[in-house]
């Protein structure tokens, strides 16, 4: 579930979906992602990155949704290869989020997207050591895409972090959310590096663009 704009009318809004949800599901959100960069070294597009930021948390409390997954926002082009810089204007932007969150009990979950390595996030998640509102969202599709080292390198040292999986597949050509097992990410090795044994309380989300496939993907992760 997409929190693309949140504006005056956002309650009315939250509970307008709340009547649809009449089975009681469980809700994780995706915050608002457009435009927005949290490692941002204009404190302006900063500043309103964060306001989107905790309208998607406060629309969490209205929902009742326990996590909600936000973009990295770390181009390594855009930040001149400087893991750094994006660092330490993320951890500012991260740091009253995450007290936020904690009081509500709501988990944030920052999802790769772009990173070819995940040497940012682990610097990421050592700055914030222990936190439990804070985790990773591993997406499968985008490791596929974009990863330049093979999947050991990013769950191993990560794999303690991840509190959410986003789980599609594709060719490697584009972010095409194929279902578990219709393109080429290594799921059988993924899951033979990642251990659910003490994942209990980790947030499946199959990321599949039709009903079909999302059966399907349903099948195909019980191999797993």
């Amino acid at each position: 579930m997409d929190a693309i704009n949140t504006a005056p009318g956002q309650k009315k809004c939250s509970e307008d979906i709340l009547k649809t949800l009449d089975y009681g599901p469980e809700i994780s959100l995706h915050a608002p992602f457009m435009d927005l960069s949290p490692g941002a070294v204009d404190e302006k597009i900063r500043a309103i990155t964060m306001e989107r930021f905790e309208q998607a948390l406060d629309l969490c409390g209205q929902l009742g949704a326990k996590t909600v997954v936000f973009h990295s926002g770390y181009e390594k082009w855009k930040f001149s290869l400087r893991v750094d810089i994006w660092l330490e204007r993320s951890v500012l932007t991260w740091e009253p989020l995450i007290k936020k969150a904690q009081k509500t009990g709501i988990r944030i979950a920052v999802e790769n997207i772009f990173e070819d390595s995940p040497d940012n996030l682990i610097a990421l998640f050592e700055r914030f050591s222990g936190c439990a509102h804070f985790g990773l969202c591993f997406d499968t599709g985008h490791f596929n895409l974009f990863s330049k080292v093979p999947i050991e390198s990013w769950i191993v040292p990560l794999k303690k972090n991840i509190i959410e999986l986003h789980l599609h597949d594709n060719d490697g050509s584009m972010d095409a959310h194929r279902p578990i097992g219709d393109g080429t990410f290594p799921f059988a090795k993924f899951f033979d590096e990642f251990s659910l044994k003490d994942k209990e309380d980790i947030v499946f989300t199959l990321e599949a663009h039709n009903k079909e496939d999302v059966f399907k993907s349903l099948k195909r992760l019980k191999e797993f």
